[in-house]
């Protein structure tokens, strides 16, 4: 019997290999836009450390590896903002991507001053807008990134009804 992925809380030690999937993941991403500077190719390990410490960062495991991550956090405004989501090159177009949106979802959700979430994509990255897309949100602005590609900010309202923990 084979094994299944299961999304949790990302671990202190579960840093390096967040950071070589991200690098991994991004790699079309990169080649896409012929930049490779994009924020996830250039993170560096002490900020995804102060990451870990701040914000949500969930992780899917098959086994022992971290084959998937997101990060979260609420800012002041109510906004869950969703960041870095990536799923093993080997494992995409499987569903795991839209596992790990709803899980971030669901846990930022968790806080009461949560009225909506908000994310951003490149504006060439079909496969990340159709999933966004898919998931319910909608574009409602764009930006050009320090590092020089076009980004996408879509959004969807944060209904708590969608979220209750059913008993």
């Amino acid at each position: 019997m084979g094994m299944s992925v299961t999304i949790s809380a990302a671990a202190a030690e579960d840093t390096e290999q967040i950071l070589k999937l991200q690098y991994l993941a991004f790699q079309r991403e990169a080649e896409l836009y012929g930049n490779y500077r994009i924020q996830p190719l250039t993170q560096t390990l002490d900020s995804l450390k102060a990451e870990l410490e701040s914000d949500t960062v969930l992780v899917a495991r098959l086994g022992d590896e971290v084959v998937g991550t997101v990060r979260g956090s609420v800012d002041e405004d109510g906004t869950g903002k969703i960041a870095k989501l990536c799923v093993h090159p080997r494992l995409q177009g499987h569903g795991l991507g839209a596992r790990l949106l709803r899980a971030v979802e669901e846990a930022l959700a968790g806080h009461a001053e949560t009225t909506r979430f908000r994310l951003h994509t490149g504006h060439k990255s079909e496969s990340n807008l159709r999933l966004y897309r898919k998931a319910g949100y909608v574009q409602v602005g764009g930006r050009t990134a320090s590092d020089g590609v076009r980004l996408v900010i879509l959004e969807k309202e944060a209904d708590a009804a969608d979220f209750a923990v059913s008993a």
